[in-house]
C-alpha cells in the first residue's frame, strides 16, 4: 500500500511540474510586464517643465511636473530640442489665451519615444521623432513643450530620419502646421492641392506668399512648391536667395516704397490661387490691394490679421495653427507627406535653428530674444 501512495505522489508531483511548464503560473507572466513598467516608469518618473505659475508672471520657473502615461493613440517623448515661437511670448506677455494656471507652453519639440499608448502602429519606444505639441489646443499640461517629456497626438508626429538633428528638426512643427491651415483647409481657407512627395507636376497656378523668410512663410513655400504651385514672395533684401533655395520663383522686397506695384506687375496675367499672409497689418492691406486689383476677387488666409472689412470678392480668414488636428489635413502633413519628402531630403527644416542654451533654464532667454525680433532663423533649446 505505501508503495502504491509514493508512486502515486510522485506521479503527481511530476505531472504537476510539467503543467506549471505548459501553463506558467500567473506571477510567472506577470512579472515581465511589471518589470517591464517599472523600467517605463524610471524614463518618466523625473519630469521636470518651465512652468508660467501665474497670468504674465516672469520668469519660467523650472520646477518637478507631473509623470504622464500615453494614451490610445498617443505617444510619450523624451524632449531632445524644443523651439520657441512669437506666439510664447505672446501668452507669457499679455495672458491673451484663456488658460488654467500654472501651465506650460510651448508647440515644437523633437525627441525619442519612451512610450506608445494603444492603437499606436506607426512608431514604437526608441524612434526618433518631431510633433506639434497640442496643449493651446487641448488645455492639457501634458499636451506642451516646455518639459523634459510631452505627449503627442500620433498623426500629429514625424519620424525623424538619422539625417536630420532634433534641434534642426524642433522648428518643424507650429510652422509647418499653421502653414498647412492657411493653405491646405476647406473653405473658407485656400484649399489648395495637398502636397507629395515626389512633388506634384505644375498645376500652372501661382500663389502669393508674404513673408518668406518667416518660420510660416518657410514652411509654405516648401508645401506650395510639393502641391504643384508657383510660388511668389517677398521677403527683405538680404533673405533673396534663402527663399530662392526653399523654391520660391519670384521674390520681392517688402522694403521697397513700389512693393505694391511690383507684386500687381509680377502677379499679372497669372491664375491666382490665393494669398497667405504671414505678417498681417500693412502687409495684409496690400495684399488685399494687389488680389483685387489682379484677380478681382480671392482668399487671404492670414496668420495675424488687420482689416475688418476686405472689398466685395476678397475673403480674409484668419488661422489657428492647430485646428489641422480635428480634420484630414493633419494626417496628410504628418503622415503621408513629411516623413517622406524629410527622408528623401525634399524638405529643408527652415528656417534654421540657433540654439540659445541647454536646459530648461534657458526658455526664458529664448523668449525674450524671440520677443524683440528674429530673422530667417528660429531659436531653439537643447535638453
Amino acid at each position: 500500500m505505501k508503495s502504491l501512495q509514493a508512486a502515486t505522489s510522485q506521479a503527481l508531483s511530476i505531472g504537476l511540474r510539467k503543467q506549471s511548464l505548459q501553463f506558467p503560473s500567473l506571477c510567472a507572466i506577470r512579472r515581465p510586464l511589471l518589470q517591464d513598467l517599472n523600467s517605463q516608469r524610471r524614463f518618466i518618473m523625473s519630469n521636470s517643465a518651465a512652468w508660467l505659475t501665474a497670468p504674465k508672471a516672469r520668469p519660467f520657473e523650472v520646477k518637478s511636473a507631473p509623470a504622464y502615461t500615453p494614451e490610445e493613440h498617443e505617444i510619450l517623448v523624451q524632449n531632445r530640442a524644443v523651439a520657441i515661437n512669437p506666439v510664447d511670448g505672446s501668452l507669457q506677455a499679455f495672458a491673451w489665451w484663456p488658460m488654467e494656471y500654472p501651465t506650460i507652453l510651448g508647440q515644437d519639440v523633437a525627441g525619442e519615444i519612451i512610450a506608445v499608448g494603444s492603437g499606436v502602429t506607426r512608431f514604437k519606444k526608441g524612434d526618433r521623432v518631431v510633433g506639434h505639441a497640442l496643449g493651446m489646443a487641448t488645455k492639457r499640461v501634458q499636451d506642451n513643450g516646455f518639459q523634459t517629456h510631452t505627449i503627442l497626438a500620433d498623426h500629429m508626429a514625424t519620424p525623424l530620419p538619422d539625417t536630420v538633428a532634433y534641434e534642426d528638426a524642433a522648428v518643424i512643427p507650429l510652422g509647418l502646421s499653421t502653414a498647412a491651415c492657411g493653405l491646405f483647409q476647406e473653405s473658407p481657407f485656400l484649399q489648395l492641392d495637398l502636397p507629395t512627395h515626389p512633388a506634384q507636376k505644375s498645376n500652372g497656378k501661382a500663389i502669393l506668399i508674404w513673408g518668406g523668410s518667416s518660420s510660416v512663410g518657410s514652411n509654405a513655400i516648401q508645401l506650395c512648391c510639393a502641391a504643384g504651385y508657383e510660388v511668389i514672395t517677398t521677403a527683405s533684401a538680404k533673405n533673396f536667395d534663402y527663399v530662392k533655395k526653399l523654391g520660391a520663383s519670384k521674390v520681392l522686397d517688402y522694403n521697397s516704397a513700389s512693393i505694391q506695384e511690383d507684386l500687381t506687375k509680377a502677379l499679372h496675367g497669372k491664375d491666382i490661387a490665393g494669398v497667405l499672409d504671414c505678417i498681417g497689418g500693412d502687409a495684409l492691406k496690400i495684399s488685399v490691394d494687389v488680389l483685387q486689383e489682379v484677380a478681382g476677387k480671392g482668399v487671404i488666409a492670414t496668420t495675424k490679421g488687420g482689416v475688418d472689412n476686405p472689398p466685395e470678392g476678397i475673403s480674409i480668414k484668419r488661422i489657428f495653427g492647430t485646428t489641422l488636428k480635428d480634420n484630414a489635413v493633419g494626417r496628410a502633413i504628418y503622415v503621408d507627406y513629411l516623413p517622406k519628402a524629410l527622408a528623401a531630403g525634399a524638405f529643408i527644416p527652415a528656417p534654421g535653428p540657433q540654439i540659445v542654451g541647454n536646459g530648461l533654464e534657458h526658455v526664458q532667454q529664448a523668449v525674450d530674444q524671440i520677443m524683440k525680433g528674429v530673422s530667417a532663423t528660429k531659436l531653439v533649446v537643447t535638453l
